[in-house]
């Protein structure tokens, strides 16, 4: 199998978009953020509703950043055999490299040029988001909590650095209260999704947790929500809460527009515990989800916030 990812996506092969081929000649920098712009509001409802409060000034910048994060998830996510997901990400992260250099071919990454030109932003957060992408194709199960913090850490923190970086902020504080909550966030989405993760052969519970609270993998394969298994759940959904908590303070330390942002993906995570915790915690018979109202009163909530800053 090839490891270029001009062939593999334009084959078909898993499913991959035939556009997420890297082509022979690179497109125009126009052609390169409609590119950017058309994946990001595609593929993510919710993208382009955070996208209402931002800056116009730094709305193509975003639509490049998720446009980067969407591909690297997707060859890590969608490509079965895990040698050819590795060898797509490698030459990805040539693309990236490229990038660095003022020579990439993919649309992607021509239209990120301009955004680390513009806004100086370093290279090593994408390289990092790379390295939880290849660590999905070795790694299924992790011992401990701080082993999965560890993976939150390449997997999630990076976007919020990345963000941060876009709209200007560049200090350690900042960078640690978005931590926090890119974190938090991460781990929200792997209390809904314990069944997807499950199917995808994946467990991010700590296995010291399962012990811990005499909940065993068979439990989650066979859907047997026990009362052990809830009260597991119920641990696990206070320790997201107490990791927003901690990051909470950045709302306060950055502009009103990016404020906003912040105040509506985390009260979205927020809303998600509130799911889990709404069915009794049993995330294995019925996934948690937000309703659309809730989506919309998050919405509106975060933008009176900013009518009134």
């Amino acid at each position: 199998m090839s490891a270029n990812p001009t062939s593999v996506a334009a084959s078909g092969f898993a499913g991959l978009p035939a556009d997420y081929a890297i082509p022979e000649r690179a497109p125009s920098l126009e052609e390169a953020r409609r590119y950017c712009e058309r994946l990001a509001r595609s593929h993510y409802e919710n993208f382009s509703v955070a996208t209402w409060f931002l800056p116009e000034r730094l709305k193509q910048h975003f639509f490049n950043l998720y446009a980067y994060c969407r591909i690297s998830d997707d060859l890590a996510d969608e490509v079965p055999d895990k040698r050819d997901a590795l060898r797509l990400l490698d030459e990805w992260e040539k693309e990236l490299n490229a990038c660095y250099e003022a020579s990439p071919r993919h649309p992607v990454f021509v239209a990120l040029c301009e955004t680390v030109r513009a806004l100086d932003i370093p290279k090593q957060p994408f390289a990092d988001l790379l390295v939880a992408f290849r660590r999905d194709q070795s790694t299924s199960r992790y011992e401990t909590f701080d082993d999965v913090l560890g993976y939150c850490k390449y997997s999630a923190n990076p976007v919020g650095r990345l963000v941060l970086y876009l709209c200007g902020y560049r200090d350690a504080e900042r960078q640690q209260l978005s931590d926090y909550t890119c974190t938090a966030l991460q781990l929200a989405n792997f209390w809904q999704d314990v069944v997807r993760d499950w199917d995808k052969g994946r467990v991010y519970i700590p296995l010291a947790d399962l012990r811990r609270f005499q909940v065993s993998e068979d439990d989650i394969a066979q859907r047997r929500a026990t009362p052990w298994f809830l009260e597991m759940m119920k641990f696990e959904v206070l320790r997201a809460r107490e990791w927003f908590a901690l990051g909470l303070p950045l709302a306060g330390k950055v502009s009103k527009e990016l404020a906003t942002d912040i105040e509506l993906f985390t009260r979205g995570g927020q809303a998600i515990l509130d799911a889990i915790e709404r069915q009794g915690y049993n995330v294995l018979e019925h996934r948690p989800v937000i309703s659309k109202p809730r989506k919309l009163a998050l919405v509106l909530r975060a933008g009176a916030r900013k009518l009134l800053a």
